[in-house]
């Protein structure tokens, strides 16, 4: 899958349209997608990929929404200790770390 989410982003690119890439560089515990788990999202708010099976996909893209316009490049952490985690649902026991980033 993570072929297919660069080709996509690159496509996306070409194409000339804003991308976001978010990646799950780790993972305590039991958690929805492995590390290297990719989504890529455009200014239009397409996706392509996961980090999450869809239980923080909508934290991330408004992350990755935020890095298109020009915000730094962010490393989030979603776990059942945090209370944002119980808010986006992700209440499968483990950790989550995302780096979100804009492709220039």
């Amino acid at each position: 899958m993570v072929e297919d989410v660069l080709s996509v982003a690159q496509a996306w690119k070409n194409e000339g349209r804003k991308v976001a890439l978010a990646t799950v560089v780790a993972t305590w515990g039991s958690s929805p997608r492995p590390a290297g788990s990719q989504l890529v999202v455009d200014e239009d708010g397409r996706m392509q990929g996961s980090v999450s099976g869809g239980c923080i996909e909508g934290a991330v893209v408004k992350e990755a929404r935020d890095c298109m316009e020009g915000a730094p490049p962010r490393l989030l952490e979603f776990g059942v200790s945090n209370e944002q985690a119980w808010e986006v649902g992700l209440a499968c026991g483990g950790t989550v770390k995302v780096y979100v980033e804009a492709l220039t």
